[in-house]
């Protein structure tokens, strides 16, 4: 694991149950400018759902990617863990704008 997956993971641990955020927010919280080192980041993340990237979406507030992949189970386990979580999806967007956590 890399210095930048530890701080990715540390910071995504503080992301409350619940709430969301986008990987831009996830990449400004790192001093990243990268949303895609992000994404792939989380793509190798050892301990998911431990470590909640579940809980990250895209900038327009759809579902995002999930295990390096958009749709098919990959998309439906991160729908699932976060129904759990009380976010809810509708066509594709998130339901609640204001679980979206902004810092």
């Amino acid at each position: 694991m890399t210095d930048f997956q530890r701080k990715v993971y540390a910071a995504l641990m503080a992301i409350p149950r619940g709430r969301v955020v986008t990987y831009k927010i996830l990449a400004g919280m790192v001093g990243c400018g990268s949303c895609r080192a992000i994404g792939q980041a989380l793509r190798r993340n050892p301990d998911a759902p431990r470590v909640p990237c579940h809980r990250v979406i895209a900038s327009d507030l759809r579902l995002g990617g999930y295990a390096g992949a958009v749709s098919g189970a990959p998309a439906a386990r991160k729908l699932r863990l976060l129904a759990a979580e009380g976010v809810k999806f509708e066509k594709g967007r998130l339901v609640d704008p204001s679980r979206v956590v902004t810092c």
